[in-house]
C-alpha cells in the first residue's frame, strides 16, 4: 500500500474518502459482500465466475466458489449477484445469479458451503429459477434478502435498447421487474401470499414492475425501506424507493417513463389513469452528470457517525459519488442529492459488512476500498492508497 494521501472532494458538511485499499487482485468485481455468520469475512464476487474471500486483510488463495465453466460473461453477463441465507451459519445455504453458458438465460441458483467454512460445495447446485434473456444486456443480477426474509431478485427488460418487447410494463412476464420469493416455503420456492399478483392477473413471483436494468438495490438495515438504482436509457439514471412495510404491485414506470421523464406514448403509457398509478424516482441525474448509476446502501455502520443515515450512489462510467438522507416521513422526502466524490474508477457496487460500514468496488483496477468520513480522527490518510479525482492534484 503507497504512503501517499487521499485528497476528499468538500461539498457541503460531510468529507467522503475511498482511497483506502482493503484487498485488492480480483478480476472484474461485481460485489462485496459477507455471510452474516460473525467471521467477519468478505467475499467478492468476480464477473468471470469466481467467489473469494477477504479474511483478516488477506485475499485466500482458493476461491469459495468457482463456476466460471457454466457461465457466460463478460460486458452485462457472467456471475453478476451472490446472497447469503439469512440462517447461513445454521443450513449453509447461498445463492448466486448468473448467465448460463448454453443460452444466456438467467439462472438463480443455491449451492451450500462445504465441511470446509472457506469452501462451498461445487456439486451441491439447485436451480431455484431460470428466465430466458431475449438479448445480452440488462440482465439485472442483485440477489438481496429483505427484512421480511424472502429472496428479492433485480431483472432488466430483457435488453436492447428502448425496451422493444415491451417487458417493463409487462406483468405477465419476469423480465423488468423486482422478483420475491420464498426460498424456505417450498423446494425449490414458494410465491409469498402477499406478493401482487398472487390469485390475480400477472406472474406470481413479481413484486414490483417497470424497472430497465436495476443493476444495484440495498435494504436500509435499520428501517427496511428499499432503494433502487436502476440504469437510464439515454437522458436519465435513476434512484427509485418503496417504503417498508407497504404493499407490492409499485409499477416504476420504465419504459412510459425514463426517470420522471415521459419516454414513450405508445400504449398503456397514452392513458392519463394509467400513468397516474406510476412510482417517480426519489433522484435522477441526466446523461450530462453520468451514464450508468450504481446503486448503493444507508451508511448504518458507528466508524463514522458523520455519515449515518446518508444514501450513497455512484455512476460506474464518470466515478461520481453523491450521497443523499431522508428528511422527513409521510410522507418521505429527501434532500437534494450531494457530489461527495469525483473519481476516475468504475464503481460497480457498494457493499456491507456484517457491522454495517460501506466498501466501494473497483471494476476496472480489481479493489475493494472503505468508504470513509475523511474528518474522522481515526482516519489515517497517509496510510491510503491514491486515488485519481478529476479536476484535482496531489
Amino acid at each position: 500500500m503507497a504512503n501517499s494521501s487521499a485528497i476528499p472532494y468538500t461539498q457541503n458538511n460531510v468529507d467522503v474518502a475511498i482511497g483506502e485499499v482493503i484487498a485488492s487482485g480480483f478480476t472484474q468485481p461485481v460485489q462485496v459482500t459477507h455471510a452474516g455468520d460473525g467471521t467477519r469475512r468478505l467475499f467478492v464476487v468476480e464477473q468471470t465466475g469466481a467467489i473469494k474471500i477477504v479474511q483478516g486483510g488477506q485475499v485466500l488463495a482458493t476461491p469459495f466458489l468457482d463456476i466460471s465453466a457454466g457461465i457466460t460473461c463478460c460486458r452485462e453477463r457472467g456471475l453478476l449477484g451472490l446472497a447469503f441465507h439469512p440462517d447461513y451459519e445454521r443450513n449453509g445455504f447461498l445463492y448466486v445469479n448468473y448467465t448460463r453458458i448454453s443460452d444466456g438465460a438467467t439462472v438463480v441458483a443455491r449451492y451450500s458451503v462445504s465441511s470446509d467454512p472457506n469452501r462451498a460445495n461445487p456439486n451441491s447446485a439447485s436451480t431455484l429459477l431460470t428466465v430466458a434473456q431475449p438479448y445480452a444486456n440488462h440482465n439485472g443480477g442483485q440477489l438481496l434478502f429483505g427484512p421480511d426474509g424472502y429472496l428479492y431478485i433485480g431483472m432488466g427488460d430483457g435488453g436492447s435498447g428502448g425496451d422493444p418487447q415491451g417487458n417493463g410494463q409487462d406483468k405477465n412476464t419476469l423480465l423488468g421487474a423486482m422478483l420475491r420469493i420464498d426460498v424456505d416455503g417450498g423446494e425449490p420456492y414458494t410465491n409469498p401470499p402477499d406478493n401482487p399478483y398472487v390469485d390475480a392477473v400477472g406472474a406470481d413471483e413479481i413484486w414490483a414492475i417497470g424497472l430497465r436494468n436495476p443493476w444495484r438495490f440495498s435494504f436500509d438495515r435499520a428501517t427496511g425501506d428499499l432503494y433502487i438504482g436502476d440504469v437510464g436509457q439515454g437522458d436519465w439514471e435513476e434512484i427509485s424507493y418503496q417504503a417498508a412495510g407497504t404493499p407490492g404491485g409499485l409499477n416504476f414506470g420504465w419504459r412510459c417513463r425514463e426517470g420522471a421523464h415521459t419516454y414513450t406514448s405508445s400504449p398503456p403509457c397514452d392513458d392519463p389513469t394509467y400513468l397516474a398509478g406510476l412510482t417517480d424516482p426519489i433522484a435522477e441525474y441526466p446523461h450530462t452528470e453520468g451514464r450508468s448509476v450504481t446503486g448503493g446502501f444507508v451508511y448504518r455502520g458507528t466508524r463514522y457517525p458523520a455519515l449515518v443515515g446518508r444514501y450513497f450512489f455512484a455512476d460506474y462510467v464518470e466515478g461520481k459519488i453523491w450521497s443523499m438522507m431522508k428528511t422527513g416521513t409521510s410522507p418521505d422526502t429527501w434532500s437534494k442529492p450531494e457530489l461527495e466524490l469525483d473519481t476516475a474508477l468504475n464503481i460497480s457496487a457498494f457493499g456491507e459488512d456484517e457491522d454495517g460500514e460501506l466498501y466501494v468496488v473497483s471494476y476496472a483496477d480489481g479493489t475493494i476500498r472503505r468508504l470513509a468520513d475523511a474528518n474522522a480522527p481515526d482516519l489515517d490518510l497517509t496510510s491510503y492508497f491514491p486515488i485519481i479525482l478529476k479536476g484535482f492534484t496531489n
